[in-house]
């Protein structure tokens, strides 16, 4: 096997488990390449998966200020199908810890919902973004993290005009130093 296509491979393997985009930089040091080559290594990743025959049912693509698979917009209707498959009207218990952690902290990264909640988030965040609870509201200055927060819906179906209608709970959250704190530890 060449060099590139073990790179190619290692950069695949990275990316297909990664829960955020990841930035040129971290995949370089990861694979031990150049960020100019590992940015060209992508490229050509990219190009590959888009003019492939048949069509693949994922594109690589550079978002956040990293590189992350997502599913091919062509399948949105499955995927999303799938998804929803066997879920019903009702939020799980995790959900709705969830989305009362990103309504009383927006915007929020998935680190500090999971510091908050002590557990994984990223399937939750998933389940919330297709059923158009939260949306991505920007990203992190300092890690390039996804910011969260909720939505319209969100909002309506609380039967609320604005965030500011929820009720107060500031003395039982942790303060924004000590979720940077555990960011960092977690990052």
């Amino acid at each position: 096997m060449s060099d590139i296509a073990f790179r190619k491979g290692a950069l695949e393997a990275i990316l297909m488990v990664a829960n955020e985009p990841v930035s040129v930089p971290g995949l370089a040091f990861a694979i031990s390449a150049s960020e100019a080559e590992t940015d060209a290594l992508l490229r050509d990743l990219a190009r590959e998966y888009a003019e492939s025959e048949p069509p693949r049912g994922f594109q690589l693509r550079e978002v956040a200020g990293g590189w992350r698979f997502y599913s091919h917009p062509r399948y949105a209707d499955i995927v999303t199908g799938f998804v929803t498959a066997g879920q019903s009207g009702k939020l799980s218990v995790q959900a709705l810890e969830t989305l009362a952690v990103i309504a009383y902290r927006q915007p929020v990264t998935r680190a500090q919902i999971a510091a908050i909640r002590g557990v994984e988030v990223e399937s939750v965040l998933r389940t919330l973004t297709t059923r158009g609870m939260i949306q991505a509201v920007g990203t992190t200055a300092a890690t390039g993290a996804i910011l969260y927060g909720t939505t319209d819906l969100f909002l309506e179906k609380m039967g609320m005009n604005s965030i500011e209608e929820l009720a107060p709970l500031a003395p039982y959250l942790p303060d924004d130093d000590e979720l940077d704190e555990v960011e960092r530890e977690i990052v």
